[in-house]
């Protein structure tokens, strides 16, 4: 049996949609269905508004210069997150200020964000890890209190809550993926949601090379100018159509993960009352979004010993996140490294097991089986 880590998930209708938007003529940016995609967005969730992106990244890099961020400033952040969540800021010149996760989950500790506000600091980024809410109550009162601004990197979020509120409604500014590997595919592409309207008339300029092309279209000016900086950060319609297609599968989606997720956890606890590892710990106050399922071994060693195993035995299981205050480019641009125990213990101990749509339970159970068969080697030695 070979199992892999990933399979993106089709649900039919997308070659269909993208033969309608090339019929449609209009394979370009928004199209007839980045706007259904935007429209399906803010009307479910209620934000503000909802612009594609050619990736999660472009809209991480959109928000970093809608803030102005310039090399005076420092962005706190997680330091267990992906490149992308600290490379848009960095790219702008800023300082990144790294804090740790929690002990319990690989989420920003709120708790030691306070003690790294200075004066300098412009915004907080937070990332909802696994489509598990951070502790936003706590965090939006100290960005408040600082009047700093407040971006999630929910690129692993969609359809997940904190305290029944969307994950993406809560700051100034957030960020989607719809990468082959999240709940929701286009292949590559992402989305900024701007919850603060006095900033979307400028993320509209932006996201249009910085021109004002947006109102042009609709009517708004007779030419249109570079009037800001910007990029090309809007995606074809023939991404959109593939996302619209998802998007209207979306509870059936998300039904099935959940089940495979459940069925993990059920099938491994035995595991966890042994002592071998630890499952994943949902905080009361996060519905999460069964992005993925992933145990927390003892430590580097057996956690590599583990992957070679179950890949001997046809499964792909993988490692996550390094944690960028000890990368390469972070320690050749920092005098000081920072002591984040929870953040390398996470970047250490943390392994996915294989996550999608198509996973059977026969398959989960046969991984399970594989997982715990490991440990109980391990224990005759």
């Amino acid at each position: 049996m070979q199992i892999g880590f990933n399979k993106p998930y089709f649900t039919g209708k997308e070659i269909i949609y993208i033969q309608q938007a090339v019929a449609n003529a209009h394979i370009s940016g928004d199209g007839f269905f980045t706007k259904k995609c935007h429209q399906f967005f803010e009307s479910r969730y209620g934000f503000k508004k909802c612009l594609l992106t050619t990736s999660c990244t472009d809209a991480l890099e959109m928000a970093a210069i809608l803030i102005d961020t310039n090399p005076q400033d420092e962005i706190i952040m997680p330091a267990y997150t992906f490149v992308s969540t600290a490379n848009a800021f960095a790219l702008r010149g800023a300082k990144i200020v790294f804090a740790d996760s929690q002990s319990q989950h690989p989420n920003i500790d709120a708790d030691t964000i306070e003690a790294l506000v200075t004066l300098r600091t412009k915004a907080i980024v937070v990332v909802h890890y696994a489509g598990v809410a951070c502790e936003m109550d706590k965090i939006r009162t100290i960005a408040q209190k600082h009047n700093l601004f407040l971006i999630e990197d929910a690129a692993q979020a969609i359809e997940a809550y904190y305290k029944n509120q969307p994950l993406g409604s809560f700051g100034h500014f957030a960020t989607f993926s719809f990468h082959e590997t999240k709940n929701i595919i286009a292949g590559e592409g992402g989305m900024l949601v701007i919850n603060d309207e006095k900033f979307v008339k400028r993320a509209e300029i932006i996201r249009e090379k910085g021109t004002n092309r947006s109102a042009f279209f609709r009517g708004e000016v007779d030419k249109y100018n570079w009037i800001d900086i910007g990029s090309s950060f809007l995606p074809s319609d023939i991404i959109a159509a593939i996302l619209q297609a998802q998007l209207e599968n979306l509870q059936d989606i998300q039904q099935k993960r959940h089940q495979i997720w459940q069925n993990y956890y059920q099938l491994l606890q035995t595991g966890e009352k042994k002592g071998f590892f630890s499952l994943p710990q949902i905080p009361v106050y996060a519905q999460h979004n069964a992005h993925s399922f992933y145990i927390i071994c003892k430590n580097l060693t057996q956690r590599t010993e583990l992957i070679n195993f179950l890949k001997s035995k046809g499964i792909q299981a993988v490692f996550h996140y390094l944690s960028l205050h000890r990368s390469p480019f972070y320690v050749s641009h920092n005098k000081i490294t920072p002591h984040l125990p929870n953040s390398d213990f996470f970047s250490d101990c943390l392994l996915r097991l294989p996550f999608y749509y198509e996973l059977s339970l026969n398959e989960q159970k046969y991984i399970c089986e594989c997982v715990m068969k490991f440990y109980e080697r391990e224990q005759k030695f």
